[in-house]
């Protein structure tokens, strides 16, 4: 490949309408701004984020099922292309990658993304589980030429798990302030709720799944609907929606929930948040406790690893709660609708997650300059 056409490539599967999917369609648009030719290398392409792509960005669709079956297509491609860099988001994508660049025989640079806490996620997991799932790391990740962590806490995890020294780790935060944010967030108001003259508002957001541990906030919320008039939507879909709807109706809060599915613009919802809740047993670095602090929304998050503490300073601009607590998840609930932290405040907070910002940290790894 010419030094005057750098093309790079991401690889990955879209296998749906998560946060992960929208950090990373934020970087591809980051990254192409830069005038950087792209190749989305994709296992699976069943994605709404992945609608109006930038005309730099090519999509390679790979014939394969799952992602380490798809090694074959990689090297295929590597030989054929010759990519400057490629980046491989997550886990079984980065060891995919290592396998088709020894295939390949090519000298394409190899950086993996990693954004969750992988030990916690696997904390409940087997002892023969967890070896099953960290060996293969341990024999594969020293021969990634670098591995970026999207906060802190995932960098040290990573470390420990992989057995990698501190350089081969570099710690990017994820492109959430993107252009079109604010215009996205004065979108008509998206729900009768969140109108003028209404209660104030709960909002938690993401997949209706264990590791976001929506039921801690249900019961969080039904302690502070005891002692003021709000309501609690929460944002996304899953295979919970059910539970959740019982628990509701078990705790007497039903009437004042609602579950209006995945939302194409949440920001429209955020920005009309009294406080938004983060609630999970586990992150990498959350991206819409990030956005919401971005518009300015007071929030309270649990001390979970990781991202959090590191997000709002170890409470400085928002109460930290232990993981699962609902008392102290209720109390901070209102603290915040008491005594918000000022808007201008912890929008100051996250001006490291700027899209331009990270999509240049991200080509230096990859080894480009602009």
């Amino acid at each position: 490949m010419s030094a005057k056409n750098p093309r790079i490539a991401l690889f990955a599967s879209f296998s749906g309408a998560g946060g992960v999917e929208r950090m990373l369609m934020n970087l591809v648009r980051g990254i192409a701004s830069q005038g950087i030719p792209l190749d989305l290398v994709l296992v699976r392409a069943a994605s709404p984020h992945l609608g109006e792509l930038p005309d730099a960005v090519r999509i390679v669709r790979l014939r394969a099922s799952h992602t380490l079956l798809a090694v074959p297509e990689l090297v295929g491609y590597l030989r054929a292309e010759r990519p400057i860099a490629l980046l491989a988001a997550k886990d079984r994508a980065g060891r995919a990658a290592v396998l088709a660049r020894v295939l390949a025989g090519t000298q394409t640079r190899l950086v993996l993304r990693l954004g969750t806490n992988l030990s916690r996620a696997m904390a409940e997991r087997s002892t023969l589980a967890r070896w099953l799932r960290y060996a293969p790391i341990r024999l594969l990740y020293p021969r990634l030429d670098q591995v970026i962590a999207v906060s802190q806490g995932v960098a040290e995890d990573t470390a420990r798990i992989a057995r990698l020294p501190g350089r081969k780790i570099t710690v990017i935060r994820n492109p959430v302030i993107t252009p079109d944010l604010a215009e996205m967030a004065a979108a008509p108001c998206p729900h009768r709720w969140l109108e003028p003259g209404q209660p104030p508002v709960l909002i938690g957001a993401g997949r209706l799944q264990r590791q976001k541990d929506f039921p801690t906030l249900l019961r969080a919320f039904a302690q502070v609907r005891a002692a003021r008039d709000v309501r609690l939507i929460i944002l996304g879909e899953g295979g919970a929606r059910r539970e959740l709807l019982t628990l509701a109706r078990s705790l007497g809060v039903a009437d004042a929930l609602s579950l209006p599915g995945f939302q194409p613009n949440p920001y429209a919802f955020l920005a009309r948040a009294a406080v938004f809740v983060l609630s999970s047993a586990w992150e990498g670095s959350p991206n819409v406790l990030t956005e919401a602090m971005a518009l300015g929304v007071p929030v309270v998050s649990t001390n979970c690893p990781s991202g959090p503490a590191e997000l709002l300073e170890d409470g400085r601009y928002g109460p930290l709660v232990p993981v699962g607590d609902v008392g102290a998840l209720a109390a901070g609930i209102l603290t915040m609708l008491d005594s918000p932290t000022p808007a201008a405040v912890v929008q100051g907070a996250v001006a490291e997650y700027e899209q331009g910002r990270s999509a240049r940290r991200y080509l230096q790894v990859l080894g480009l300059s602009v």
